[in-house]
């Protein structure tokens, strides 16, 4: 993984053009805040969520957290959304149904000229990729590469089941989500999702079960629409105290052996070597 990426669990989808939502969404827990001017805005009101940034950007950063733009699509919207999220100073954008690699490239060339114009340092607005389309399934590996600016890449499950013709459901979703997490994974970026839908506010424990086994699989963050799944995602994405303890023991282990010539040992009843202890070292690492 690419050393510059940011210790994201949970990111709270909150519409810009809702005020009060905005106002509490730093109480609510979440490592980042995506203010959305995409599907949470009606058509008419896009100007409005527009210009509505320049305010809710340091409103939403107040607890800490990160503050990502949600763009639009076409570009006759997509071009003055990151202007205005980038003047703001956003720290991500997230950018929707990409196309490829050319697509990527052609929206972080805007960014930078959007951070020129509002003298920000050139690299500051980081990427959030979302594959959301049939065909750009395929070329999911070119986009994860396609920026340095890009560092997460997720597949929009509800989109994507409607380009399909599919119902929205673990069924329909898990093979393109599953191409999505290899493909950022392969990239160096952050796996963002699971394997399920945006479901789960009446069960909150299936919820919770399908986040256990999405993280098992191999995300790293997810999104959602709705404060009470941010305590969850934090606690099924992060590092939990006894595994941070673990992983002490089994690197402290492991590096003993290493030093006596060892290079796989026995530890509490599972066998050690580089890449299980790799994946210890992985969670030190983000949970610090």
């Amino acid at each position: 993984m690419r050393p510059d990426l940011p210790a994201w669990r949970s990111l709270l989808y909150v519409p810009v053009t809702e005020r009060r939502f905005v106002e509490k969404a730093h109480t609510r827990g979440a490592d980042a805040i995506i203010l959305d001017l995409e599907d949470a805005v009606a058509p008419s009101a896009k100007a409005v969520a527009r210009a509505a940034l320049a305010e809710a950007v340091p409103m939403a950063r107040r607890g800490g957290a990160d503050v990502c733009v949600r763009v639009n699509r076409p570009l006759r919207l997509a071009v003055p959304d990151i202007e205005a999220a980038v003047a703001a100073g956003a720290d991500a954008l997230v950018l929707t149904k990409l196309l490829g690699p050319d697509h990527v490239r052609l929206l972080a060339e805007h960014v930078a000229e959007a951070e020129e114009a509002a003298g920000a340092p050139q690299g500051r607005t980081r990427l959030i990729g979302l594959v959301e389309t049939a065909d750009s399934i395929p070329r999911m590996e070119a986009i994860a590469r396609a920026s340095s600016r890009l560092v997460a890449l997720g597949v929009g499950g509800e989109d994507l089941a409607t380009d399909l013709g599919a119902e929205a459901g673990p069924d329909a979703l898990d093979l393109p989500k599953r191409l999505g997490l290899i493909a950022a994974r392969a990239a160096g970026i952050l796996p963002l999702g699971f394997i399920g839908t945006v479901a789960g506010l009446s069960d909150l424990d299936g919820y919770r079960a399908m986040l256990r086994r999405s993280r098992a699989l191999g995300f790293a963050c997810a999104s959602c629409v709705h404060p009470s799944q941010v305590p969850i995602i934090n606690e099924e994405y992060g590092a939990r105290p006894e595994e941070i303890e673990r992983a002490r023991r089994m690197v402290a282990a492991f590096e003993e052996a290493l030093a006596r010539g060892v290079g796989a040992i026995a530890f509490e009843g599972q066998m050690l070597d580089e890449p299980v202890v790799a994946r210890a070292r992985r969670l030190l690492a983000r949970a610090r």
